[in-house]
């Protein structure tokens, strides 16, 4: 059933509640599941990605179960067990790429079993690593499925590919303290990966595991060291954040977050400041964060990289669209290999109601255009939903195809969505 946005009626208010962050949630059930003992993550992120990631942990023989909005998870130390049915990861990249690393302990053969969409996303620089490190794996059977066999993660050095996706990194990254071996990454290409990386040690630093960065860009995993098991408290998902604030930028107005620490492990929180730069203002106190706009239509376009923001791309498009002048994003070439083709689906998708975007070896421009309602496809791909919708909030007529996709990282959005059209005392 389709989705339609009314429109805002006014400036919108609204305090929204964020969901935990999906690829610190994801981090941390990897390093928890390979301590020995029991963790608690604390604020998990409730979206589908995740409970696949858990899914298949269960099917490896480490138990995770929710407690409230807390993920309980019982650690293993490093024993994995390979069960006998492939485990499912649908068209989440996370959780392949993280359980195959997982797998590579694992006392057998682990197949994996992804949607149609998977067997379109890249995998193989990521199974010439693994190969690199010793471990046999490959395609198997028909598209989508793949298949790793345990004990056999040796180490030591090995080029990976980091300008298609920062979870091949981080992946072998998280499970080389249990390789035979010390492990030396170098990765090769545009550094996409570099603050997902950062996120990545920053986890594993908590779970008492450390990663050297070395002078040359190479990054050095010990073999031995063991993680262990405690209590992590998972930050708000900045990248849903800037949805809202295109919101507010669009219609002349404010939201608020809490809780929001200034120390973010996130490349995303940096979304405050890019927007603030472009349309408004951010405030920023006692743990609550508002981001207000002067007016829609009051902001130029922007040129801009944002290589090391990714995921803000579809809300920032959205924003840019009612800008005075004309944008251009770079650096963002990799959205190809996403739940969609992001950027041809965004661009293609736009069209459609008047917009006028042109794709580039590396992103996209934006001309500034008329625009009119329609039926928006959003292919299965959450971040654009929601991109999509907040079009809606300036434009008559705008309708959403298979809005539950949002529940990919968001299961909430549609709620805190509403929340936009409501003046409300929690909400000033």
């Amino acid at each position: 059933m389709n989705k339609d946005i009314p429109v805002a009626s006014g400036p919108i208010s609204a305090f929204v509640r964020l969901p935990g962050s999906k690829s610190i949630t994801n981090r941390a059930l990897i390093c928890a599941a390979l301590a020995d003992g029991e963790s608690t993550i604390r604020n998990a992120s409730d979206s589908d990605d995740t409970a696949l990631l858990a899914n298949g942990l269960n099917q490896l023989g480490i138990l995770v179960r929710k407690k409230g909005g807390d993920l309980v998870v019982e650690g293993k130390g490093g024993r994995v067990y390979a069960p006998r049915f492939p485990v499912p990861v649908g068209n989440a990249g996370t959780t392949l790429r993280f359980l195959m690393g997982v797998a590579t302990l694992a006392d057998g053969t682990v197949v994996f079993e992804g949607s149609g969409r998977m067997s379109e996303r890249p995998i193989q620089p990521f199974l010439e690593a693994l190969r690199d490190l010793g471990v046999r794996c490959d395609a198997v059977d028909f598209a989508g499925r793949y298949a790793v066999q345990g004990g056999t993660l040796h180490g030591g050095p090995v080029h990976i590919r980091s300008d298609i996706s920062s979870q091949f990194l981080s992946s072998i990254t998280m499970v080389g303290p249990y390789a035979k071996t010390d492990i030396r990454l170098h990765p090769v290409g545009a550094g996409v990966s570099t603050p997902y990386m950062s996120m990545t040690m920053e986890v594993m630093k908590k779970f008492r595991c450390d990663v050297k960065n070395e002078s040359d860009g190479s990054f050095v995993v010990a073999a031995g060291q063991r993680y262990r098991p405690g209590d992590f408290e998972v930050e708000p998902d900045f990248s849903g954040a800037a949805f809202f604030c295109a919101a507010a930028s669009i219609t002349s107005g404010e939201v608020t977050f809490s809780p929001v620490s200034s120390e973010s492990m996130q490349g995303d929180f940096g979304v405050f400041s890019l927007l603030g730069e472009i349309a408004g203002a951010v405030h920023h106190e006692g743990g609550r964060l508002t981001f207000s706009s002067d007016g829609a239509g009051s902001y130029d376009g922007v040129d801009v990289d944002l290589r090391a923001m990714p995921d803000v791309v579809p809300a920032l498009t959205s924003m840019l669209l009612f800008a005075r002048t004309p944008s251009r994003i770079r650096g963002i070439g990799h959205l190809r290999f996403k739940e969609s083709d992001r950027l041809e689906t965004i661009s293609s998708e736009l069209r459609n109601i008047g917009a006028k975007i042109r794709l580039t070896d590396d992103g996209m421009e934006i001309e500034p255009a008329p625009l009119a309602g329609g039926l928006l496809n959003p292919h299965d791909d959450h971040r654009l939903a929601m991109s999509f919708a907040i079009i809606g909030l300036k434009v008559p007529g705008i309708s959403i195809g298979k809005p539950e996709c949002v529940s990919k990282s968001f299961p909430a959005f549609w709620t805190e969505l509403g929340k936009l059209m409501v003046r409300t005392e929690t909400s000033r």
